[in-house]
């Protein structure tokens, strides 16, 4: 035994079963002898060729059970026999053989989607290559789940009992033809709901096999493993510094023209109605060099539009070059009117510096970003958004309330009118900005004088787009420890239904004034509702374009011949009709980004002088 356990790169693996060991060797350097070198397997290809499951001699008489000697037997001739070559580090990842076929559900925000895009890069490393489109041909399902209100976590209830089922049935979904997967599948539950409610999950009579959460998703090739051994996987450990920076997401669409792309993570603000500090811990940001970087790949997979998410996005914070400690606020500016409920330490490169290094290093590339906090809007970065003309000029502004007693009851860190001053500065230092925002309907203690401050707000202030929610209240959370979810359900629907109404009232001039004006849309794909015919797209204010599909003359092409646009083209639409939900309009020319807003230029200095 001695001499073997002497030789380079051996090591024994001893894993315990209910009644009998099972004893491995495995190698990390390739034999010599081997006549193929272009052959790769899976490291667990690899285990498994070195395997001695001594089941088999349990099997026999208790008289014959094998020795140590037996042991030392078998691993010499294991030791004398040429060894399939290990995976090489400049191996394709495609070579790997498939370890299951995975089937993935996201629930809730871009966020969540962003990451079910870098566990499928996680899982793609580690040999699961394979994705299919339902669940009954899967051996893994994956939900992402979402935890803000409780209507998304019934609907990951309801899915979660189906896929217990064809786990519990598995043998009769096979023989009836409603399955196809190779064995019962292992359900794995990640992202907000996973933080929040594990033991739930966990005990929910043997629904699901890994529970993972959000800054945890490295783990999971280790955590399926457990679940082969008879182990429920679990990790919701939150992370101080996880970003996921140096992984490079397997995009779920395609042949998308527009992306994600997460900049931060996690949320210092503690609102109190709010469960995000809880399930995905403090803000960090990714290093700009490693955003930069991604959004390059981007570029040349032909992705015309990113968008840059965070939980608090506009609170970007790289001070991964700059251990210069600052006064606590001191030079963190914060919109006029605001405060902060927890102080910077250390400053680094903001969201403005991140906004300003992308737009000049890719000048045809439009960029969004969601969601802000209104805290975070210093006049730096209205300017620059002003200045760039691939920076769209559409803020997404989360009021939550128009009422400053809720707003302090929310812990939001200002005032009714310290929001409209933002609202005011923001349309002043950028004239034709689409504003959006967010809203919650019956929060703890509101009144009917509180809700109809929020009714006036928002005709005040004439939203372009809103969300709107009725309160749910989230175990954890600052008010779930505090107050008392006293507004009935039916109050909350029916607050809710007017401040629809209300919306629905202000938003229409918005759409209405955009008639008449040339607008830059990039083209997403066919328009639903005439799919031969038409094509729809987004304007710089994410507004929704729908034009016919003409031949058109390139701006940028040298002969004039005349092409019909297609997915990822920039075309010019003369605006002729407002819906007031969407635009339609005459196309005009297929151009560039840079080259539109080059020729709006000269135009204006054409009319001004």
């Amino acid at each position: 035994m001695a001499s073997i356990l002497s030789q380079p790169g051996f090591c024994i693996r001893i894993h315990q079963r209910s009644c009998f060991n099972t004893l491995r060797f495995f190698s990390s350097k390739p034999s010599a002898s081997h006549s193929n070198p272009h052959r790769h397997f899976s490291h667990r290809l690899i285990r498994k060729a070195f395997a001695f499951d001594v089941s088999r001699s349990f099997s026999q008489s208790h008289t014959d059970a094998p020795t140590l000697r037996h042991f030392i037997a078998q691993a010499s001739l294991a030791a004398s026999q040429p060894l399939p070559e290990v995976l090489s580090s400049d191996a394709q990842v495609s070579e790997l053989v498939s370890k299951g076929r995975i089937y993935h559900e996201t629930y809730g925000c871009q966020m969540n989607i962003n990451d079910m895009e870098i566990v499928l890069s996680i899982m793609k490393n580690a040999g699961y290559s394979e994705t299919v489109e339902v669940p009954e041909n899967a051996e893994i399902i994956f939900v992402n789940t979402c935890a803000i209100r409780d209507n998304a976590e019934q609907k990951v209830w309801q899915r979660l009992n189906y896929f217990w089922f064809l786990k519990r049935c598995w043998k009769s979904n096979v023989d009836s033809g409603r399955s196809q997967s190779l064995h019962p599948p292992k359900v794995v539950v990640l992202g907000c709901m996973a933080e929040r409610l594990k033991d739930k999950i966990l005990d929910a009579d043997k629904m699901v096999d890994v529970v993972c959460g959000p800054d945890a998703y490295r783990d999971l090739p280790r955590l399926l493993e457990e679940v082969d051994y008879g182990q429920k996987g679990i990790n919701t450990l939150l992370s101080l510094e996880e970003t996921y920076a140096d992984i490079s997401p397997v995009r779920i669409s395609k042949n998308a023209v527009t992306a994600f792309v997460s900049v931060m993570r996690g949320c210092n603000n503690m609102c109190s109605f709010c469960i995000v500090p809880f399930t995905r811990g403090r803000e960090r940001s990714r290093p700009v060099e490693s955003i930069v970087k991604e959004v390059g790949e981007l570029w040349k997979e032909g992705v015309k539009e990113v968008t840059l998410l965070g939980q608090n996005v506009n609170s970007y914070n790289d001070a991964s070059g700059s251990e210069k400690e600052v006064e606590p606020g001191s030079n963190w500016a914060l919109s006029e009117g605001f405060k902060s409920m927890c102080k910077v330490k250390n400053m680094g490169l903001r969201f403005a510096d991140l906004l300003d290094r992308l737009s000049t290093e890719f000048p045809d590339m439009r960029f969004r970003y969601t969601s802000p906090h209104p805290k975070d809007f210093p006049d730096e970065l209205l300017y620059l958004m002003r200045g760039r003309y691939n920076i769209c000029k559409c803020i997404h502004l989360p009021a939550q309330t128009g009422s400053t007693t809720v707003l302090e009851r929310m812990r939001r860190g200002y005032s009714r009118e310290a929001y409209l001053e933002l609202v005011q500065k923001v349309r002043r230092i950028i004239p034709d900005v689409g504003i959006t925002s967010d809203f919650i309907c019956g929060f703890c203690g509101e009144t009917e004088e509180e809700h109809a401050d929020t009714l006036s707000l928002v005709k005040a202030v004439g939203y372009d787009m809103a969300y709107m929610f009725a309160y749910s209240m989230r175990e954890k959370t600052h008010a779930h420890r505090n107050y008392a979810d006293d507004v009935p359900e039916e109050v909350k629907q029916r607050r809710l239904s007017e401040l629809i109404e209300a919306f629905r009232e202000s938003t229409g001039q918005h759409y209405d004034s955009q008639v008449g004006t040339i607008q830059l849309v990039l083209v997403e794909g066919p328009n639903r509702r005439a799919p031969e015919t038409e094509l729809i797209g987004k304007s710089d204010r994410g507004h929704r374009v729908s034009f016919v599909n003409l031949p058109l003359l390139d701006r940028n092409d040298q002969v004039e011949n005349k092409r019909n646009p297609v997915v990822g083209d920039y075309v010019e639409v003369h605006i002729t009709k407002s819906t007031r939900a969407s635009l339609s309009g005459e196309a005009l020319a297929i151009t560039k980004l840079s080259t539109f807003y080059n020729n709006v230029e000269e135009a204006a200095v054409a009319c001004a002088t």
